[in-house]
């Protein structure tokens, strides 16, 4: 399955976490970061949909936002 979505879609899907899981964008990067070394993209999904109970669609918006983030870090 791809995870490949709209810059808008990830946009919208990231503005409503924080509402919908009463954490925000920045506590679920680093619950990613300091979770199982998963090197798959739909392992991570999987894993907080499993371990935190995300719906899918914001799991996925978390892991394509922290793979996103890591990959401007190397750029750095």
């Amino acid at each position: 399955m791809s995870h490949v979505i709209s810059d808008e879609t990830h946009r919208n899907l990231l503005s409503r976490i924080p509402h919908c899981t009463g954490r925000d964008i920045a506590e679920w990067l680093r619950t990613v970061d300091e979770g199982p070394a998963l090197s798959r993209f739909e392992e991570k999904v999987s894993w907080l949909r499993g371990e935190h109970g995300l719906a899918y669609g914001h799991a996925k918006a978390i892991v394509h936002e922290y793979d996103l983030r890591r990959a401007a870090r190397r750029l750095l």
